[in-house]
């Protein structure tokens, strides 16, 4: 079974729309919890170079 995980940032409650996140042996996965079975299969090094550029882009990610 597969355990989704939502940023702290998101508040947790009823109509918080997020980026979810979870693993799956060796691939990450994403997905918006407003649409959950769309989900992107990712690898380690390609959500951090993501990351990278979100936080590059915006200055608000820690």
């Amino acid at each position: 079974m597969i355990q989704w995980q939502k940023s702290s940032f998101s508040g947790g409650g009823e109509g918080n729309e997020c980026v979810e996140l979870a693993r799956d042996d060796d691939s990450l996965l994403l997905r918006e919890s407003d649409d959950p079975a769309r989900i992107l299969t990712v690898s380690r090094d390609g959500l951090a170079a993501l990351l990278l550029q979100i936080r590059g882009r915006t200055g608000m990610c820690r």
